[in-house]
Parts: C-alpha cells; structure tokens; sequence
C-alpha cells in the first residue's frame, strides 16, 4: 500500500511494487513522482526526513534536510535596525538552503533500493513530459499563486497562466523532464554537478542568492539514529534531530499515558485541555534545546526521560489553564506550509517507510529555476533569525537554531512508525508546519486509545497548541458547543481554522490486511493490492 498526497504519484509507487520492488524503491518513485505532480510541495529543491523499518525489525533513519550555503550568516535577515525582514527569509533567491532531495533518495536507494534507479525515476519524466490533469484543488491553489509567481520568475513558468487554471486543465514541464533526465543519467551528480548546477547557480546570481557550486557539490544526506519511545505497549519509532518531530512527539506521549483520556471521551474538554497543556510545554522546550545535532549539543536522553517529563507536567491543574508566558523550557541538569508532503509505504514482505518533505511555504520561495523547471525551497526561514522572534508559523526559536554555514534548521517534520509485539502496526506522517507534530500525536491517540480505524483516524477533526501564540487551534466543527464554552472557561483561547494536518497513514489490520488514511482535506489518496 501506498498513501500520499496526489493519486498519481500513489500509483506510480503501487506499480513499483506489482513489479516486484520493495517499500524503499516505491517510496523514492512515489517521491519523484510528487515532485511533478505536486509542486507545492512534492520537490527536487527541497529536502525532508526518512525512518525505515525493515522486516527483520532494523529501524533506520535519514537526514536529508537542507542546509545554510556556506555564506550564510545569523545576522543575514535583519535590517539596518536589527529588525527582522520577513519577506528576505520566506521570498526569492536569499530564503534558499541547499536542497537535500535527490541526495537522500539516491541514500536510501543505495542502501535498501532493488530495482534500477533509473527505472524508478521513469514514469515521472514520463508524466513530465506528456502532462498531467490538474484536480480542482490544484487549480484553485495555482490561481491564488499567479500574482507571486510573476513577482519572484524572470520568465513564464509552466503554471503562469492569463486565465484562471480549470480543473483538468493539462499541465506539462518539459524542463523539469530534462532535469529528470540529467538524474536518470548522471545519478545523484545529476543534480548537484554539471548542467543542472549551472542552472541552479544561475539562478542564485539573478537575484542575490547565496547557494554556490561548492554548497552543492558537498551537499551530504546523514544517517541518524532514530528516536525510540514506548506507548501503552506499543513502540514508537520516530525522526531524531534536526527534526524536532520525535522528541516533541515522545514528550507529549509520556505526559498523555498517565492519564484515562479514553474514558474522558475523544474530544472532550478534560482531553482538550490535557493535550494543550503539555503542548505548551513541549514546545517551549523545542525552542529553547533543538536545533542541528552537528553544531549544537541537544540533551536528547533528558527530555526523553520519563521522570524529567513526569516533572516537567507536574504543574499542569485541571481547574485552569497555565498563561503560555508562565510557561518556560523545562531546567536541564548539566551534562518546522504549511506546505510539506507526506508518504508512507508498505509492501508485501512488511517493510515500511515513512518519509517527510517539504518546500516549506507553498510552492518554496516562489522562485523556478530557469531552463530546469522546479521550485527552490524557502527553508532558511526555519532557522531562528531572530532568536526568540517568531518565523511564518510563529514559532519561536533560541540560539540552538540560529543561523550559521552549512547547518541544518530545525523542523517539525515527524515520519514515525508505529510497532506492537515486536510487529508493524502504522506508518503515518503529515505536512502542516508547526502543526505536524500535534497532528501525528493525536491520530496515535485516535487508534491507540480512542479505538479508530486508520481512515476515521485520519478524518477526526484536530487541534493544536504550539506556546506561542497562547490559543488553541481547532478545525472547524472538532468540538461541540459545550467544550468550546468549557475550554474558554478555564481561560484558552480558541482560534478557528479551515483545516490542520493532510495524513497519509497505513495500519495494519489484526489479520495482517493494510488499511490506508489518505487526508480528505486534499488530493490524498491511498493505494494497494
């Protein structure tokens, strides 16, 4: 089974395993594919995060998140006055880091892949070339774009358009197919060397970009150690830093598994209240201690420890809730548009992956490659510019993320795989920026304690905590009229939004069968045999 956010690219993933390749060979096709079809997110010029379980029970994780070029700077963004300029960090050419993609693919190609790369990468250049029908959510989203597409492109991309995009109205990209090519060919130097590179290069010098031949060719993907926790007997494998998705992930497990949130009720004002409350305080303390574990030292093992935690949640009343600017990271003893995209991937022997990436903001940096056809990222703004000064998400960082050469930005992306006597139970994953991390903790709640299937998982309406602002985010229609009213009585503040999370999970059934969740707040579709 395949789920991810766009039927096309589910497909070409499911026909990678009728054809005999494994999980990891399905998800790098199904990744290719995304970037053609799902160009908000789905890229080449981006990057994003792995955890693989095999079905001998090795677990392993990769790194490929994007880096600050090696001219980058803590101060870059901030103007004369030392103020923060938002728009250097979100728009155009200087928001860039280095794109990790083709490099993590070819990774955990090299590693587990069974099939020919090339075969992989075939029906994506395919679809590149001939075209694809756009959905009706694709074409609205494209018609909200035109105005920043012209703004930050020197030329006419495939998806400019004088009148308003109509759903099954054809898209083809012819550049981004040659650049396909250049990977088929070339492999990994595809990319990061040769005609490709002068393409990116270019780019960077038409509009003050840092990114130079160097920063690409020394790009590296890194192999981690995955972050391990335990929930009411099932074991929780997640992404290790600089993904902040894991640990936060973790915390907010061991504050939950003391409590009956099952007898509260799914949704209900004590559950609501419980899941901010240790919000607030998970994420004040990813502000403060996460970042790159390659330039700042992270004290993973105290904030995965169970009684730093049982301390950390000691405060929390069930009369009121605690004003966010109470709230501080917790004391350690000495010693991440919302556009992102998810896949998760299982096949017939039970390997599983789970893989996170991301452009960042939609469509990246509103920036196209000239002659190469993809979107550049706009990940710098991940990193604290402005040391507690909140980014687009309004997340709020610390020094531990602050600006520096070739340095990985921290980010909420949490691909996690879920086990249970020693056996594959879910792979799930989400876009939705700060949101993520919240988003995946409840759809392990909504299986695990409140009983659900993987697509009602999937489906429930969700909210969110994040420190700051001090509210609670709820998706429109999540709680009933009484809870609302309850909640604001202890004194949270309810925000209502559209729309939180687009999953792509799988569960595996009691008698071994697959069941997807693909998102129906998007195109996401999940796929098997």
């Amino acid at each position: 089974m395949v789920s991810s956010a766009h039927p096309l690219a589910s497909a070409v993933g499911l026909d990678v395993m009728k054809n005999g390749g494994n999980a990891i060979d399905a998800a790098i096709a199904t990744h290719f594919a995304l970037a053609v079809v799902y160009p908000q997110a789905g890229n080449i010029g981006g990057g994003g995060f792995a955890v693989i379980r095999m079905n001998d029970g090795t677990i392993s994780s990769l790194d490929f998140r994007e880096k600050a070029p090696a001219l980058a700077h803590r101060e870059m963004y901030l103007n004369a006055d030392g103020q923060l300029d938002n728009l250097l960090s979100t728009h155009g050419h200087m928001a860039t880091g280095v794109p990790g993609a083709v490099d993590g693919m070819f990774a955990l190609h090299q590693k587990y892949g069974t099939l020919p790369m090339a075969e992989l990468i075939e029906p994506s250049i395919k679809m590149a070339q001939r075209g694809y029908a756009i959905t009706p959510l694709a074409a609205e989203l494209l018609n909200t774009k035109q105005e920043e597409f012209q703004t930050h492109n020197r030329w006419s991309t495939p998806y400019h358009s004088d009148q308003n995009w109509q759903a099954g109205d054809t898209i083809t990209q012819p550049d981004l197919a040659q650049t396909l090519e250049h990977i088929q060919t070339n492999g990994r130097n595809g990319f990061y060397e040769g005609i490709v590179a002068d393409q990116i290069v270019a780019e960077m010098q038409s509009g003050n970009g840092l990114i130079s031949y160097a920063d690409l060719k020394n790009y590296q993907s890194v192999w981690r150690k995955p972050i391990i926790g335990n929930y009411r007997g099932h074991q929780i494998i997640s992404m290790a830093p600089p993904s902040s998705g894991g640990i936060a992930l973790i915390q907010l497990l061991q504050g939950t598994e003391g409590y009956p949130i099952a007898d509260w009720g799914h949704n209900s004002t004590k559950t609501i209240h419980l899941m901010a409350e240790l919000e607030k305080r998970v994420y004040a303390d990813r502000a403060t201690y996460l970042g790159d574990p390659d330039f700042v030292d992270i004290p993973v093992n105290q904030l995965l420890d169970s009684l730093y935690n049982q301390q950390r949640y000691a405060d929390i009343s069930f009369d009121k809730a605690t004003p966010s600017e109470l709230v501080s990271a917790g004391e350690i003893p000495s010693s991440e548009s919302p556009e992102t995209t998810h896949l998760s991937v299982v096949d017939a022997d039970g390997n599983a992956v789970a893989i996170t990436t991301t452009l960042n903001s939609s469509f990246g940096n509103k920036v196209m490659v000239k002659g190469a056809g993809f979107f550049l990222n706009n990940e710098m703004d991940d990193f604290s510019s402005k040391p507690g000064v909140p980014n687009q998400f309004g997340l709020i960082g610390g020094d531990a993320n602050a600006i520096a050469p070739h340095k990985r930005m921290l980010s909420s992306m949490t691909p996690t795989i879920v086990t249970k006597n020693g056996k594959l139970k879910m792979v799930v994953g989400t876009p939705g920026g700060s949101t993520i991390i919240t988003s995946v903790y409840q759809t392990l709640l909504n299986v695990i304690d409140f009983d659900m299937g993987m697509q009602e998982a999937v489906h429930a309406k969700k909210v969110h905590h994040q420190w700051y602002p001090d509210e609670i985010r709820v998706e429109t229609d999540a709680l009933t009229g009484s809870v609302e009213t309850d909640l604001e009585q202890l004194g949270h503040q309810l925000r209502m939004t559209d729309k939180i999370g687009r999953m792509d999970c799988i569960l595996v059934l009691p008698d071994g069968r697959l069941e997807g969740g693909a998102d129906p707040r998007g195109d996401n579709t999940a796929l098997g045999y």
